[in-house]
């Protein structure tokens, strides 16, 4: 399980999260679909000018162009040097909708500038049957890569892969 077999398991995490916005689509890029606008619902907003933030509250969905983030609660940082959005927190019963694609997780931090999602708190990544799930799950938009980890106390990653035509067989 040395060098290849890593390269051709993080490649299926890659696959997996599948460019969650890297990949261009219709001709657009991850830039323009980044500023495209966001629809966000919730039971309470508040917005704190001094602090450039704004919180969402109690089953927040917010949407963007083919995604969509579910959670209990999502706060907004906006850096004025950069004049955009620089950071993201969702928590509580995160789940992001994306294609056929979803990742849960307890929390989930959205670098935008970065173009980097983390997702921890038992993160799992399902697409179709495939499935792989650790306690933080890095995405990188920009780079459409993946990295999975198990966790401080010896956690293990755990990944359920499904090749195409092949059929699941009990044992006889």
């Amino acid at each position: 399980m040395r060098i290849p077999r890593i390269f051709g398991v993080l490649s299926i995490v890659a696959a997996l999260a599948g460019g969650a916005g890297a990949q261009e689509r219709g001709g657009e890029s991850a830039r323009e679909l980044g500023s495209r606008p966001i629809d966000v619902t919730a039971d309470r907003v508040s917005a704190d000018s001094a602090r450039n933030t704004v919180t969402f509250e109690g089953n927040v969905v917010a949407r963007q162009a083919d995604v969509t983030l579910h959670a209990d609660r999502i706060q907004a940082d906006y850096s004025r040097e950069a004049g955009a959005i620089d950071r993201i927190e969702a928590v509580g019963n995160v789940r992001f909708v994306q294609e056929g694609r979803e990742a849960r997780s307890a929390r989930a931090t959205f670098h935008n500038l970065e173009q980097r999602i983390v997702l921890s708190g038992r993160a799992t990544l399902r697409q179709g049957q495939n499935t792989v799930q650790g306690e933080t799950l890095t995405i990188f938009l920009r780079e459409n890569r993946s990295v999975v980890t198990g966790g401080k106390d010896g956690g293990r990653v755990q990944a359920v892969i499904n090749p195409k035509g092949t059929l699941e067989t009990s044992p006889k």
